[in-house]
């Protein structure tokens, strides 16, 4: 049977490395060190930049930052993953974005000082155990912790409560979609500085509002198994933007602002009319309104944001059959109507309802990443073995499974 990662590093290994590292590369002890969370999606996939309902929980693997300000405009900031230090002038940020996972960093320093905050260079180590590439937003990790410890060096307070962190998530979006170029919403900076442990986060992604949902699997011998399928994931690669864009099409085509305006109860009629305004020869069957492009956005938007309600409501009678239930339905979404899936999804969702999931489905943007799956804790085990298995079988580079747990939100470690 394959072994199950059942915890992060622990928080003193993450500290120690990037004390040392820090004291190695800039010659002196950094000023302090801040940690920031992953997060994983339990269900409301490709709803927030259309301004619907998320409901994520922080992940115990978590991005630590040992920062020491400087006096200039000048980022100097050490990747112990990457095994490289970058460099760059925060003045000239703006005008021309720095390239690869230094624009996570610089963007966020950026958007800070964009918003008129007192914010100089850092001299930065950086490490993590957030897995890159596995759609368990490790780039908002690495953004929050860069911008919590930004925020006590520079005395901007935005660590102080939810809504001085609501405002530190806005920040990193922005570094997100103006600087690393990834159109990304506004959950994964959210979910990394607002979740509590024991809770997953219901975010509107409209009002900002958000409430914390008890998620205590344990309690009923479950677990939430990840799998990191290991295939390439990307957002800033065209896909996602394409898939904002269609949605962004919908509602201009049904004259709302966002396709969370879209009443559910009136989904069919609003499917026929977005079929419709194609100027088609024929007006759409209003029972089944064909297989037109926007229309199916439309369709898993709207029901999404149904699910996360329906989960919600859910979670808090208890009713985790319920639950799976919606993850089961929101994967068929995702892979039919939006189109984020892959192979490597479609396999470890399947093989583990097979191994006794109660639900299971893709987690995060798509085209790649990672699924979760609601197991009885006995079958953890054999559903990540079978998961391993049925990889194996397609040829496919071997897959990481691991149980989580929700955790805190960012946070000043030492």
């Amino acid at each position: 049977m394959q072994d199950i990662a059942q915890d992060a590093a622990s928080a003193p290994d993450r500290v120690d490395v990037a004390d040392a590292t820090h004291r190695r590369v800039f010659g002196e002890a950094p000023a302090g060190m801040w940690s920031a969370p992953g997060r994983v999606n339990l269900i409301g996939e490709h709803t927030d930049y259309n301004e619907g309902l998320v409901l994520p929980i922080a992940l115990p693997q978590r991005t630590t930052a040992a920062c020491t300000p400087r006096r200039d405009r000048l980022l100097r900031v050490h990747s112990v993953q990457a095994g490289e230090t970058v460099e760059v002038d925060l003045a000239t940020v703006g005008a021309s974005p720095p390239r690869g996972w230094v624009s996570y960093v610089a963007g966020v320093l950026w958007a800070l000082a964009e918003e008129g905050l007192p914010v100089r260079g850092l001299d930065a180590t950086v490490v993590s155990d957030v897995p890159l590439g596995a759609g368990l937003s490790s780039s908002a990790a690495l953004e929050c912790a860069v911008g919590a410890a930004a925020s006590d060096l520079f005395g901007l307070g935005l660590l102080s409560d939810d809504a001085a962190r609501a405002r530190l998530a806005k920040a990193c979006v922005r570094a997100e979609n103006e600087v690393a170029g990834a159109m990304t919403g506004g959950m994964d900076q959210s979910a990394s500085l607002l979740c509590r442990p024991g809770h997953a986060l219901l975010l509107d992604c409209r009002s900002g509002e958000t409430a914390h949902v008890p998620f205590d699997l344990a309690a009923h011998d479950l677990v939430l198994l990840v799998t990191d399928t290991r295939a390439s994931h990307a957002l800033n690669d065209g896909q996602y933007e394409s898939r904002r864009r269609a949605s962004e099409a919908a509602a201009a085509a049904l004259g709302v602002r966002s396709l969370r305006e879209v009443d559910p109860e009136r989904l069919p009629a609003a499917l026929v009319e977005l079929a419709d305004s194609g100027h088609r020869s024929h007006p759409a069957d209003p029972a089944d309104p064909g297989d037109d492009e926007l229309v199916r956005r439309a369709r898993h938007v709207v029901t999404e944001i149904g699910r996360v309600r329906a989960a919600v409501r859910a979670l808090e009678r208890d009713d985790l059959d319920e639950v799976g239930h919606l993850f089961d339905a929101s994967h068929a979404s995702l892979r039919d109507d939006y189109e984020v899936s892959c192979p490597e999804l479609d396999v470890s969702v399947e093989v583990a309802r097979s191994a006794g999931a109660l639900g299971a489905r893709m987690t995060g943007g798509g085209f790649g990443g990672s699924s979760i799956a609601i197991l009885p804790t006995r079958s953890a085990g054999p559903a990540a073995s079978a998961i391993a298995d049925a990889f194996a079988e397609h040829g496919w580079t071997a897959p990481r499974s691991f149980v989580v747990t929700p955790s805190g939100a960012a946070r000043r470690d030492a």
